[in-house]
């Protein structure tokens, strides 16, 4: 079905189509390079980095869209994959931030992200160090001249899950798996519980938290759990953690092709980690737009319209949150319902909690 889009999006500033600086002289470029700048110019002389959290580049979900986002960039502007155009480390764990981040400073890219809130600290003291490069920070602030802090509102995509998982359970039992309990987490789950009961008040949640986000034995011994005690959706916002809870209803699906066991994925569309033969258990995906922030963000540095300082935060209104495509797994009124309730968020109609009810 057809998304319908709410609110006016942030503009995407398109790469190339205005040169920037070029009357500087070869004198003034050595400059700029030995400054940890590039020379303002083309494309070709802007480069970009990410450092990732411990959930890794190929977690299908956090991490992942980030680096699609820089990957599409770096299509978009001719770039190539190394010194100079556009790259990534990987961080194993938290001890690996600070010395990514000025691995990446000391190979000249001029715009290095951060990506996810356990890297806050890191990036706010080598930006602190490094005036001279741009950084962004993802899900996180970071309070310096030349850092821009993205933010989301997690709660709004973790509503639009908790309206789907309300109308589809025929259990009227439903699961949420989260990573480490902190904010951004337990934003996405006081969004989907506030969402499921704002259209299915019957509904139990059982509410766990596995506590890391790169142990997908974790997610799906959780999963199991919760499978066996009769739930039959689950929304993960677990990073790489989550992926065992999709291994679990695939096992489950693929024991007995009638079984009733979903899961919503998060951040990107997890639609390919749900297929079992021909059947699929992913019922849709909480989106947030991370690949299409870090684009955007990496096109205003290039054309010298960082907003170095400034915390910007996107939601639904933004068109920065959404619900990927089911195919066909949700049917098309209860489709028609979810979005007459984005609607009512993005026209602040509805206001969702960002913090969870304590019991």
């Amino acid at each position: 079905m057809k998304k319908r889009k709410f609110g006016l999006a942030l503009s995407i500033m398109l790469a190339g189509s205005v040169l920037l600086g070029a009357c500087g002289t070869a004198k003034d470029k050595d400059k700029d390079k030995d400054e940890g700048k590039a020379p303002a110019g083309d494309a070709s002389e802007f480069s970009v980095a990410m450092v990732t959290d411990f959930g890794g580049i190929d977690d299908k979900s956090f991490n992942q869209s980030a680096w699609k986002g820089i990957q599409d960039f770096g299509a978009a502007n001719n770039l190539e994959k190394g010194d100079g155009g556009f790259d990534y480390l990987q961080s194993n764990d938290d001890t690996d931030y600070t010395p990514n981040l000025n691995k990446l400073v000391q190979r000249n890219f001029d715009l290095i992200f951060g990506v996810g809130y356990i890297i806050e600290g890191a990036l706010d003291e080598i930006a602190g160090q490094r005036p001279d490069t741009n950084f962004a920070i993802i899900d996180g602030v970071v309070d310096q001249p030349n850092a821009v802090s993205l933010l989301f509102k997690d709660q709004e995509a973790g509503y639009l899950a908790g309206i789907a998982a309300g109308l589809m359970t025929e259990s009227n039992k439903i699961g949420f798996v989260g990573g480490m309990d902190i904010p951004v987490i337990e934003r996405f789950q006081a969004g989907f519980e506030a969402g499921v009961a704002a259209v299915n008040p019957d509904v139990k949640v059982d509410v766990q938290y596995t506590g890391v986000f790169d142990k997908a034995e974790l997610g799906k011994a959780t999963a199991n759990l919760m499978y066996s005690s009769g739930v039959d959706i689950i929304f993960h916002a677990a990073g790489a953690t989550g992926n065992g809870v999709f291994a679990e209803a695939k096992e489950l699906k693929s024991a007995d092709p009638d079984a009733n066991v979903w899961v919503i994925g998060v951040d990107s569309d997890q639609y390919e980690e749900g297929k079992v033969g021909d059947d699929n258990i992913t019922l849709t995906s909480a989106l947030k737009r991370v690949d299409k922030t870090v684009e955007e963000i990496s096109n205003l540095a290039m054309e010298g319209k960082f907003p170095g300082g400034e915390t910007i935060l996107y939601g639904i209104a933004e068109d920065r949150v959404e619900l990927a495509d089911s195919r066909g797994a949700i049917p098309e009124d209860i489709m028609v319902t979810i979005e007459e309730y984005m609607k009512k968020v993005a026209d602040g109609e509805i206001v969702v909690p960002e913090a969870p009810t304590k019991k």
